[in-house]
C-alpha cells in the first residue's frame, strides 16, 4: 500500500526549512503575485528557485500556488511569470482560474496541474472533468465526508485532502463576504477574514456564528491511508514555522504508526480545540473562536517546537567506497538511498612515516557529515597499508563528495520543462449585444415563480427541486444545486426533467458542465465559475457553454473590456450570496425550530440565510441588494442582466423590481449597494 505524502505549507523561507527538516514529502508555496495568501511573506523568483533546489535536495517536491483569478490586464505578466516558474523547476502548479490553467498548458505543456480547492470540486463528475482537462490531482473541497471522498478517489486521479488547519465557513472559492464588505477578495488572495467577526442569529453580543474550529484528522490516519488519499495537506501559509513543524511531525508520526504529540499540536494553534469537520459526517463541535487561553498555550510550547527544526536532520543514507593506494589520487564513490551516484578524487597518498591510513581512520573522517542531510550507512575500503592521507585531505574529499551529491540530487529531482513563450491577446470588447440587455430572472421559491409575468426575451432560472414541481415551465433554465450532496440523485432528477422537455442547464461548477453535456442540455455558465478574464471565457466557450454570467467581482469597465465569443451577463440585482455553507450557522446557534432567517453583524445589519436543496447547504446573502435599475444605460452593451431574487416574498415587490429594470426607473430602495461594479477590488 502506497503511503500518502505529507504536504506542508510554506509562507516563508523559515517555514520551508521547518517543513523539510521535520520530514514533509512536499511543500506548497506562493509567489509574490497570483497566490491566494497575499499577506504571507511568499517567494520572489530567485527565492522560488532556491526553494525548489532545497526541496529537491531533500527529495521533496515543491508545488506553486497560482490559485487566484486573474484579470485581463494581468495575463501578459502572468505568462512571463510562468516561463520563469518553469525555469525554477517547481513540480506542479495549483490552479483555480480556468484561463490561468489554459495559459500554463500552452507555455509549459509538461507542467503537472493540480485543481485547487477554490474550484469547488466535490463530486466524482467534477473530478472526472479535471482529469479530462489535464489535471493530475484534485484538491477536494474541505466540506466532504469520508464516504464522499472515497467516491472521488475512485475516479483515477490523485486526491489531495486538507487534514489539518483552519476551516472556512464558506465552501472555498464561493465566498464574497470580504470582497463585498471591504473590497478584499478571497479569490484574489486578500481575504480579510470577515467571518471571524461577530455575527449572531439572535443578537447575542460577541457571538461569532461564522467562525469554525480548526480541523485535525491526525487521529484518522489509517482511514486516510486505506482510502488511497494521495496527499495529506496542512493548511497554514500564514502560520509561523513552529506550527508547520508541529503539524508535519504529528502527521509523520501518525503515518508511521506512532502516537503523535496532540497536546503540543493543539497548543501551538487551535480555536478552542479541534474538530474533525465534515469527515465523519456527524458535524459535531464545528464552531469555535480563538480564545485567550489558546494564545497562552501557544507561548508555552513554541521554544520546544522550535527545536524540532533547528538542526539539519541526517535523513539520506550514503554508501561509500574509497580506494587509497600509492601513485594515484584517492578515489571516493558514493551512492545515496535513491540511486544517485557521484565520484570524486583527491590528493595522491604519500608513503606513511608513522602509521598508514586504515579503515578505522577513513570511517572516522568520512562519517563526519554533521552539516549535511547525509549519514554514513556503509563504507567499503581498499587501502594498501603503506600509504597515508592527512585528515585535512580526507575532510576535503568528504566535503567535495557531499557537495557533488547535493548537486546531483537537485539535478535529478528538478524537472526540465519545454517552454513555449505565449502572449495572450486581451483588451477587445466582449459584449455581443447592441440593444438593451435581456433580463434573466432567478427565483428560489414557488411564490417568487408565481409572481413572475415574463415579457418576450426574458428568461427564468429555477432550482431543480422547484422545476420538478412545475413540469409545465420547460422554457426556463434549470439550476443544479451549487453544492451537490447526492450526485446520483441529481443525475436522476435532470434525466427526468430532460424527459419532461427542459433543455437548458445553468452550470455553477465543472461537475455541472460534464453532467449537463452528457445529458444533452444547452449549457449556461453561472457566476460560481469565476469568469474574470478573456481566456476563461474562451475556455468555457470551448466547453460548449452558450453564455456566461461574469464574476460579480468585476467592475463595469473590466466587464466591458473582456473578450468573449459568447454572450456574457452582469449581476445587476439581488442580495448577492456571499457565502455557500454546508453547515447552517443559525441551526448551530438557536436550532431550526427557532430559525430567525438571518444573521446580524456588529453594525446591526441583517444578512439573510437561505436553506437550499433539502437543507443540503445554505447561502448567506448580503444585507442590502445590488441595485442598478437607474444605471441601465451604463450596462447597455451587456448581453443580459441577472435579476436575482433571494428572500423577496411579496408579489407586489417582485413585480415592482422587475418593472424598474424594464423601464430604467430612477426610484430605488432606501438601502442599496452598487456591489463592486464601480469601486472594484483592492489589488
Amino acid at each position: 500500500m502506497t503511503l500518502p505524502e505529507i504536504l506542508a505549507p510554506a509562507g516563508s523561507p523559515e517555514s520551508l526549512l521547518a517543513a523539510l527538516r521535520c520530514g514533509a514529502d512536499a511543500v506548497y508555496a506562493g509567489g509574490k503575485q497570483f497566490s491566494a495568501r497575499q499577506s504571507a511573506a511568499n517567494f520572489d523568483l530567485q527565492e522560488l528557485k532556491e526553494a525548489a533546489s532545497l526541496c529537491h535536495l531533500y527529495g521533496a517536491k515543491l508545488y506553486l500556488t497560482v490559485n487566484t483569478v486573474l484579470l485581463d490586464e494581468e495575463l501578459p505578466a502572468f505568462a512571463e511569470y510562468i516561463e520563469e516558474v518553469g525555469k525554477a523547476g517547481v513540480d506542479a502548479c495549483i490552479v483555480q482560474d480556468a484561463g490561468a490553467g489554459e495559459l500554463i498548458r500552452q507555455i509549459l505543456p509538461e507542467m503537472p496541474l493540480h485543481a485547487s480547492t477554490q474550484m469547488t470540486i466535490h463530486t466524482p463528475e467534477g473530478a472526472r472533468w479535471a482529469r479530462e482537462h489535464g489535471f493530475s490531482r484534485v484538491v477536494v473541497a474541505r466540506e466532504l465526508s469520508r464516504k464522499e471522498i472515497q467516491a472521488i478517489t475512485a475516479c483515477g486521479l490523485e486526491v489531495e485532502q486538507f487534514v489539518h488547519g483552519a476551516l472556512c465557513m464558506s465552501v472555498s472559492g464561493q465566498c464574497y463576504l470580504s470582497a463585498l464588505i471591504g473590497s478584499r477578495s478571497a479569490n484574489r488572495g486578500r481575504c480579510a477574514q470577515a467571518c471571524r467577526l461577530p455575527f449572531s442569529a439572535c443578537g447575542r453580543s460577541g457571538m461569532c456564528s461564522l467562525s469554525l474550529k480548526d480541523l485535525s484528522l491526525v487521529e484518522h490516519m489509517q482511514s486516510l491511508i486505506t482510502d488511497g488519499v494521495a496527499s495529506l495537506k496542512i493548511e497554514g501559509r500564514m502560520k509561523r514555522p513552529e506550527y508547520v513543524a508541529a503539524a508535519v511531525t504529528a502527521l509523520r508520526q501518525a503515518r508511521s504508526g506512532e502516537q503523535p504529540d496532540l497536546e503540543s499540536l493543539r497548543a501551538v494553534f487551535s480555536r478552542s480545540g479541534f474538530t474533525d469537520g465534515y469527515y465523519t459526517g456527524t458535524r459535531q463541535a464545528l464552531f469555535g473562536i480563538r480564545e485567550k487561553e489558546d494564545v497562552t498555550a501557544a507561548k508555552s510550547v513554541l521554544p520546544h517546537l522550535e527545536q524540532l527544526y533547528q538542526k539539519i536532520p541526517h535523513i539520506v543514507p550514503l554508501d561509500m567506497e574509497i580506494t587509497l593506494s600509492g601513485g594515484q589520487p584517492v578515489l571516493l564513490k558514493a551512492a545515496d538511498g535513491d540511486g544517485h551516484c557521484v565520484t570524486v578524487s583527491g590528493d595522491i597518498p604519500q608513503p606513511a612515516q608513522k602509521k598508514a591510513t586504515d579503515a578505522e581512520q577513513l570511517e572516522r573522517q568520512l562519517s563526519k557529515l554533521g552539516n549535511t542531510i547525509y549519514f554514513l550507512r556503509k563504507l567499503s575500503c581498499s587501502c594498501d597499508g603503506i600509504h597515508m592521507l592527512p585528515a585535512s585531505a580526507l575532510n576535503a574529499l568528504r566535503r567535495e563528495c557531499t557537495l557533488k551529491m547535493d548537486a546531483e540530487r537537485i539535478r535529478k529531482n528538478t524537472p526540465d520543462y519545454e517552454i513555449n513563450p505565449c502572449r495572450p491577446q486581451t483588451g477587445h470588447a466582449g459584449f455581443q449585444n447592441r440593444k438593451n440587455p435581456a433580463l434573466r430572472i432567478r427565483v428560489r421559491t414557488q411564490e417568487q415563480l408565481n409572481a413572475l409575468e415574463l415579457r418576450p426575451g426574458e428568461t427564468c432560472i429555477l432550482p431543480v427541486p422547484l422545476a420538478l414541481k412545475n413540469p409545465a415551465c420547460t422554457e426556463h433554465i434549470l439550476q443544479a444545486p451549487r453544492f451537490t450532496a447526492d450526485e446520483d440523485l441529481l443525475r436522476e432528477q435532470l434525466t427526468q426533467l430532460k424527459a419532461l422537455g427542459y433543455t437548458h442547464l445553468l452550470c455553477e461548477n465543472p461537475a455541472h458542465i460534464r453532467m449537463g453535456r452528457k445529458l444533452g442540455f444547452v449549457l449556461h455558465g453561472g457566476m460560481d465559475l469565476h469568469t474574470v478574464n478573456s481566456m476563461s471565457a474562451a475556455a468555457f466557450a470551448a466547453e460548449g457553454l452558450t453564455d456566461l454570467l461574469l464574476s460579480p467581482e468585476l467592475t463595469l469597465k473590466q466587464s466591458a473590456a473582456l473578450r468573449a465569443d459568447i454572450p456574457v451577463g452582469i449581476y445587476a440585482y439581488g442580495k448577492l450570496p456571499v457565502m455557500l455553507m454546508r453547515s447552517c450557522p443559525i441551526q448551530n446557534e438557536v436550532g431550526c425550530q427557532k430559525c430567525t432567517g438571518s444573521l446580524t453583524d456588529r453594525t446591526k445589519r441583517q444578512f439573510p440565510v437561505l436553506c437550499q436543496s433539502r437543507k443540503e447547504y445554505t447561502e448567506l446573502c448580503n444585507a442590502v441588494p445590488v441595485w442598478m435599475a437607474d444605471r441601465l444605460s451604463e450596462m447597455a452593451q451587456a448581453d443580459f442582466l441577472l435579476v436575482d431574487f433571494t428572500d423577496e416574498k411579496s408579489t407586489k415587490d417582485i413585480r415592482r423590481i422587475l418593472e424598474s429594470y424594464r423601464t430604467g426607473s430612477n426610484e430605488k430602495p432606501s438601502q442599496i449597494t452598487r456591489g463592486l461594479l464601480y469601486r472594484g477590488l483592492q489589488g
